[in-house]
C-alpha cells in the first residue's frame, strides 16, 4: 500500500527480471544528509501485508555500500507477516563524505521469503558433528 502523499514514487519493483530483491525508495520530504559516521531512518512511503509463513527482509544495496560506504543496521531487517506500519529503513554511513539522500532514491531492497516450520524442542544433549561445538574461525579451514 502506498502511503498518503507517496503517489510521485514508483511502487517498488526488481531493477532487472532476475533480480530477487524489490527496490525501496526514500519518501522523505527533503533531501537528508548523513555525515560519515551518522545514520538515520529513512521511511519509504510503503505498507505491505504478508501472508502467514513469509518475511520480507530489507537488505543493503551493493552498489551504494561499494560507492558510497552506506549500508542498513539491524541487516537483513526483518518485517513480519503481522506488521502493518510503514517500512523503514536505517542507514548508515560508514563512507568518509557525507551522503544526501533525495526522495525517490533507492536505498534499499526488499526480499520476500518463506519461513519453514519450526518448532523448537528442549533437549538434554545434542547430536554430534565434526565442527563441534568451536565458534569463529574453529571449522580448521583457512
Amino acid at each position: 500500500m502506498r502511503l498518503p502523499g507517496t503517489a510521485d514514487l514508483p511502487a517498488p519493483e526488481r531493477a532487472s527480471p532476475g533480480a530477487s530483491g524489490f527496490d525501496l525508495r526514500a519518501s522523505v520530504p527533503a533531501p537528508v544528509t548523513i555525515p560519515p559516521g551518522g545514520r538515520t531512518l529513512v521511511p519509504t512511503g510503503i505498507a505491505i501485508a504478508l501472508p502467514s509463513g513469509y518475511e520480507g527482509q530489507v537488505r543493503p544495496r551493493s552498489g551504494w555500500a561499494l560507492k558510497q560506504g552506506c549500508t542498513l543496521l539491524n541487516s537483513p531487517g526483518t518485517i513480519d507477516a503481522d506488521y502493518r506500519g510503514e517500512i523503514g529503513v536505517i542507514v548508515v554511513n560508514h563512507g568518509t563524505e557525507a551522503v544526501t539522500i533525495a526522495r525517490g532514491d533507492r536505498i534499499a531492497q526488499l526480499v520476500v521469503a518463506r519461513l519453514p516450520e519450526v518448532t523448537i524442542v528442549a533437549v538434554d544433549e545434542l547430536p554430534g558433528t565434526e565442527r563441534g561445538a568451536g565458534g569463529f574461525g574453529h571449522t580448521g579451514r583457512a
